[in-house]
């Protein structure tokens, strides 16, 4: 049908849906009005949800700090092998030390001064403290059963300490001499764990809770031994290789092509020019065996509770045995005094050292000259 022809009621119906639009304005509000009305319903439904999901975060992070601040501050006189294995425990080696009754008070006032002249020259000497990282931990070595850390100075007798640490934790297997184990066992790596190797948390509780001991030793006499031990000896041809070549090429005038090829004739006043080269250590670090105490141990950020000497070595070790409880499981092995650089030698190596270098390598030692009380040796020609 055409529009023309419509009749009149539906053109009214027709007219009147197009010019009332109030009819579509209510119908438009009460389907807005049903969806607000759901969306409010929902939320309210949702809101419940949202809250105990706030809840249980905030609970969690609340077990979790629980968690960290009980694994941590465990008591100081717990030994970490008798926690996990849950034996009655018993005193630590940390408590032997400072309640006293198992040692002599004179041996202790030693000691104390000790552990006060290292506070005072920290104190002294050094401007900016810092915060541990693990590398500065790579020579401190754990007995996670006795409660001991011991920070290993090359020439100071660390051999015969490994030895002895490894008969207490078990890897001498059933050797209980420690002059049974041979010298290049007891410096393989991995025998014994370092502290470098556990997480912060276990790092701070060893720190706190295990008797921490260094053994150090006149600067000049353990340069000179180091010397003559990686220098002087036809069996070290790695050292000669790996820095007698070096050394040669340097610091002589008109080397031989074998020398330069060996490194084996490196003479001290050589090794002296190569110590005091700043070019040295721009390239790389010390070795171990050179390397000053203080950059090896760090005594300054590490409160070592026991600083054994070289030259009371037998009754120092003695002490630290007793400390631990276990004077009559090992003994510390007796040293060979017919090989030992004294001060006498030392002063016949430096005899021919200029008072310029005598100066410039004391100047690079003389934190271990300060930290641990030695004198400026006499034979020193710069004062």
């Amino acid at each position: 049908m055409s529009a023309s022809r419509m009749d009149a009621p539906s053109r009214d119906k027709v007219d009147a849906a197009v010019s009332s639009p109030n009819s579509l304005s209510s119908r438009e509000h009460r389907q807005d009005s049903a969806r607000l009305l759901g969306r409010f319903q929902r939320l309210r439904m949702r809101k419940p949800k949202v809250i105990r999901m706030v809840f249980a975060l905030i609970l969690g992070c609340f077990i979790m700090v629980i968690f960290y601040f009980n694994s941590n501050l465990r008591p100081a006189s717990e030994p970490v092998s008798e926690r996990s294995s849950g034996q009655k425990s018993r005193r630590s080696p940390l408590q032997a030390l400072y309640d006293g009754d198992q040692v002599e008070s004179a041996v202790q006032a030693i000691h104390q001064g000790r552990r006060e002249l290292v506070e005072e020259a920290c104190h002294s000497y050094t401007r900016k403290r810092r915060v541990l990282i693990p590398e500065d931990l790579k020579h401190v070595i754990v007995d996670d059963q006795h409660g001991l850390l011991y920070c290993y100075v090359p020439k100071v007798a660390c051999t015969n300490w490994k030895r002895v640490l490894m008969v207490l934790t078990g890897v001498a297997g059933s050797r209980q001499d420690p002059l049974e184990i041979p010298a290049n066992e007891a410096h393989i790596p991995g025998n014994l764990r370092t502290l470098s190797e556990y997480s912060t948390s276990q790092i701070n509780q060893r720190l706190r809770s295990y008797l921490k001991f260094v053994f150090v030793r006149e600067p000049f006499e353990r340069l000179v031994s180091a010397y003559r031990n990686k220098f002087t000896r036809s069996y070290n041809t790695a050292f000669h290789k790996r820095y007698g070549t070096k050394i040669v090429q340097r610091h002589r005038l008109d080397p031989q092509p074998e020398a330069l090829e060996r490194g084996n004739d490196v003479s001290f006043e050589e090794f002296v020019y190569y110590l005091v080269d700043p070019a040295t250590q721009r390239e790389e670090p010390f070795n171990e065996h050179w390397e000053r105490v203080h950059s090896l141990c760090h005594p300054c950020l590490i409160h070592y509770d026991v600083v054994g000497k070289y030259e009371t070595l037998e009754q120092d070790s003695r002490y630290v045995l007793q400390l631990a409880g276990v004077e009559d499981q090992v003994s510390f092995p007796a040293s060979s005094k017919s090989t030992r650089t004294t001060g006498d030698m030392a002063a016949q190596f430096f005899h021919n050292i200029s008072p310029f270098y005598q100066k410039k390598l004391y100047n690079l030692y003389r934190m271990d000259f300060l930290l641990f009380n030695y004198s400026v040796p006499a034979y020193l020609k710069f004062r």
